[in-house]
């Protein structure tokens, strides 16, 4: 069985869990970018003197990705606790599916 549910034979694929995986693979794209953006605007200098980043903004880029990480789980915690005490089940542990 393959991992869109077809088997290997020749099977069809499973058209829910392709758009599933689309869906999932949009929102990482899409943390993934502003995650970018963000660390960026606030750690780059935009006059760039060198083409590496300096020691300052190695540091600053690191510890902000690092944050974003910690913030992205704690979110995800928070509306997978959220939907259980609703009923409505978890939905994985961070919107990022991490």
């Amino acid at each position: 069985m393959s991992f869109f549910g077809g088997s290997r034979n020749g099977g069809g694929l499973n058209n829910e869990r392709i758009e599933a995986a689309m869906h999932e693979m949009e929102m990482i794209t899409d943390v993934f970018n502003r995650m970018v953006s963000s660390c960026h605007a606030k750690c780059v200098n935009t006059r760039y003197a060198d083409a590496e980043l300096s020691k300052g903004e190695s540091v600053c880029v690191d510890r902000c990705i690092g944050k974003y990480f910690e913030a992205n789980k704690l979110v995800g915690e928070t509306l997978n606790s959220t939907a259980q005490a609703a009923g409505g089940g978890g939905m994985g542990s961070s919107p990022m599916g991490m």
